[in-house]
């Protein structure tokens, strides 16, 4: 029999497990990869199948099994693994997990392993931020600049040791080593991780290398300093902690959050914090905090050596930047002490960052521990999204499945646009992807645009523009095999077919056309960009509107932004309208990074309660809001405001989704969009329809915010191509 494996085959054991089954068994034949496939040819694949399902290796999954009748050879004797042949169709590779129990236990006990922190086996380790092509073979992947060593060789060719035919299988004698450099890179003596924790504990701020990428490290009572160090005045940080008792002296973990804190996969975790001076410097006037465990064995063995149990951990790169990979290029950030290694990564990859609501995980960053992965989808031919803006991703669809790049960061800067590029090649090329159609951002300034019609020249492919919203809104489609539904789809910003900046809209959509049923009331964006950040703009807009006195502002200036009151874009956003809010209330006065004033708004909205007085108004399709922020009551609780605003609002747009539902004979009311993140608003809109007697849809899988734009863009281009 002839047997052709799909799946999460590659790197994870499959091979060697299937071999020890086959020698057990006496059987006759031989494993090989094949592209993303493992291949087995043997004299009794029933028996083999049935005892290699209840014998998979941890972290192998296999979608699909193919068996045909095969010939008999008479030469073969015995069960081998035989050299791997190239083919194309799917990436079969696993996704980097943390390190093992049994190789953390290696490493802290005796052997030759012992404090080697490299050590890994087929149960655990980095995969694809080491591997530049298929098959997943030793000469592929960063490791082949490091030959096995006699003792090595002998495990890798051992069936009975677990690091049999472990591709990246290395030790203290012929693999990569750390090595430690002071600010002017002149190396430092000493044992190295030892020796880097020794300054970290006595304040220093550190850089640290790991398998995808760098970490800026320092202690948690150095906050203030690293803020001051990177420019960062009130972006969260994120924090690494010993063990997961440690995580219970900063935040409250759910069931749901420590099994995401503890799995392989290793994400960053947004949870409820327990407030003090320490964590509130950590995440400012947020009512959660970033956490996550050690998962390389340097990040282990450096916790063993230091006095403190908790370090901040971010990633190392010029603001703006992908995350630098070069060891000389990282001396530009002017840390005290490097933590730096001689193994190439070959793709960059941030940590992921989740956060969860009821049973669902949103993606907030989906990167290290949770690429490559993919969703299936019904169309089968080839085609590209290539993201918005921020929080850029690539979507790839080739053979039925959706598989979306790495985080790669916001698009204003060149090297990002860049790293955008090599991902996305680098995915096509493992896939053997020739696309057929490119989808793009219907923004006509978008950076990375140039891209896309590279592509489409590049393999003579359609090049589509899809709107924003409609993309969030397909991407939620497509992630629940949904045909079509009634979308909420609210963001900061995406540019409208109207020339507007959209981002409080109602969609009708399937994956062919999208009808805008209702939106947010337009509110000027005066002198446009700026007014993201100053959030006077927005209030001072909205009090024209109601005819109110404003003196925020000078009169010099007072008077210029009158002016453009009828010259400037116009926003329907969901954002700005919780920036006005935030505003209005004080709790932002200015916004410094993505996000800030709705993200800070969170615990006022989580604690407040309806109140009278905000209803509101809809006109032709457009719900009204600037009549919310006139002769707001002084005497009432600024939470209960908050709420009663946004409530109202979120009414508004969930009855006019509903009605549009029940009058086409739609079932589902959906969820998407950067807004989507904010679980009190969440739970609104869900309360809302299921008031309704509708099925509530959100994210689970694909990242609500626009990480997720590029899966939304390649499912509506496939369906073009049907």
């Amino acid at each position: 029999m002839r047997i052709v494996i799909k799946g999460t085959v590659q790197g994870v054991g499959f091979r060697p497990t299937v071999y020890r089954i086959a020698s057990s068994l006496g059987l006759n034949g031989k494993v090989w990869n094949d592209g993303p496939d493992v291949v087995i040819d043997v004299d009794d694949g029933n028996e083999l199948l049935r005892i290699l399902k209840e014998q998979l290796p941890p972290l192998a999954k296999i979608d699909s099994i193919e068996t045909e009748d095969y010939g008999p050879d008479p030469s073969v004797n015995g069960f081998s693994i035989v050299p791997s042949s190239y083919g194309n169709g799917s990436v079969g590779i696993p996704t980097d997990t943390a390190i093992c129990d049994s190789c953390l236990k290696e490493i802290r006990s005796g052997g030759r392993r012992k404090g080697y922190a490299f050590t890994t086996c087929t149960d655990c380790g980095a995969r694809f931020t080491l591997i530049s092509g298929l098959p997943y073979d030793r000469n592929n992947t960063a490791m082949k600049e490091f030959p096995m060593c006699e003792k090595c060789s002998s495990e890798y060719n051992d069936p009975t040791d677990r690091r049999f035919h472990h591709q990246t299988i290395c030790c203290p004698e012929c693999g990569p080593r750390y090595y430690v450099i002071d600010n002017d890179g002149k190396r430092i003596d000493g044992d190295p991780i030892p020796t880097f924790a020794k300054m970290i504990d006595s304040g220093a701020i550190g850089i640290a290398k790991s398998w995808g990428g760098m970490h800026i490290c320092t202690t948690l009572e150095n906050a203030s300093k690293l803020r001051k160090w990177y420019g960062r005045e009130q972006k969260p940080f994120a924090i690494m902690v010993r063990d997961i008792d440690c995580v219970k002296q900063y935040a409250r973990p759910s069931r749901k959050e420590i099994e995401h804190l503890t799995s392989e996969h290793r994400p960053i975790v947004l949870m409820e914090k327990i407030y003090s001076d320490l964590t509130e410097t950590i995440s400012p006037r947020l009512d959660n905090i970033g956490v996550f465990l050690p998962y390389t064995g340097m990040q282990y063995l450096l916790f063993d050596c230091l006095d403190h149990d908790a370090l901040i951990m971010t990633s190392a790169n010029i603001p703006g930047e992908p995350m630098i990979l070069n060891d000389k290029d990282v001396l530009e950030l002017g840390a005290d002490v490097y933590l730096l290694h001689n193994q190439h990564i070959v793709n960059r990859a941030d940590d992921s960052v989740v956060r969860t609501y009821r049973d669902n995980t949103f993606f907030i960053r989906k990167s290290r521990g949770h690429v490559p992965s993919f969703i299936p989808t019904k169309y089968s031919g080839a085609a590209i999204g290539i993201g918005a803006q921020e929080n850029l991703t690539a979507t790839v669809s080739y053979g039925g499945r959706l598989y979306t790049t790495q985080h790669i960061g916001n698009g204003e800067s060149v090297g990002v646009i860049e790293y955008l590029e090599s991902s996305t090649d680098s995915l096509m090329e493992l896939l053997g992807c020739r696309p057929q159609a490119i989808a793009m951002d219907l923004h006509p300034g978008y950076s990375n645009r140039r891209y896309g019609k590279h592509l489409a020249e590049k393999y003579d492919a359609e090049l589509i523009e899809i709107q924003h919203h409609w993309a969030h809104a397909a991407s939620l489609l497509t992630e629940h095999n949904v045909d079509e539904a009634v979308v909420l789809s609210i963001d900061g910003t995406g540019y409208g077919t109207d020339g507007n900046a959209w981002g409080g809209e109602v969609l009708r959509t399937d994956l062919d056309r999208f009808e805008r049923i209702s939106h947010l009331q337009n509110i000027p964006l005066l002198g446009s960009e700026r007014a993201l950040h100053d959030l006077r703009r927005l209030k001072f807009a909205v009090d024209c509107i109601n005819g109110e006195d404003n003196h925020i502002v000078s009169d010099e200036m007072a008077n210029v932004m009158r002016k453009l009151m009828n010259k400037s874009i116009k926003t329907s956003s969901f954002g700005r309208l919780l920036d006005t809010l935030a505003f209005t209330l004080g709790v932002c006065r200015t916004r410094t990074y993505d996000g800030e004033p709705a993200m800070k708004m969170e615990p006022l909205l989580a604690r407040g309660r309806l109140i009278p007085g905000f209803e509101t108004e809809m006109n032709n399709g457009e719900i009204l809001t600037a009549h919310l922020f006139a002769d707001l009551p002084k005497n009432e609780k600024r939470e209960d405001i908050a709420y009663s605003i946004v409530r109202n609002v979120i009414d508004s747009m969930v009855d006019s989704a509903c009605d549009c539902a029940e009058s086409k004979g739609i079932e589902t009311i959906g969820l998407s969009g950067g807004v989507s993140y904010n679980r009190p608003i969440c739970k609104m809109v869900e309360n809302a329809t299921l008031g309704r007697g509708l099925k509530f849809m959100t994210h689970d899988c694909v990242p609500n915010g626009d990480g997720g734009i590029s899966v939304g863009q390649a499912a509506i281009a496939l369906r073009s191509l049907e």
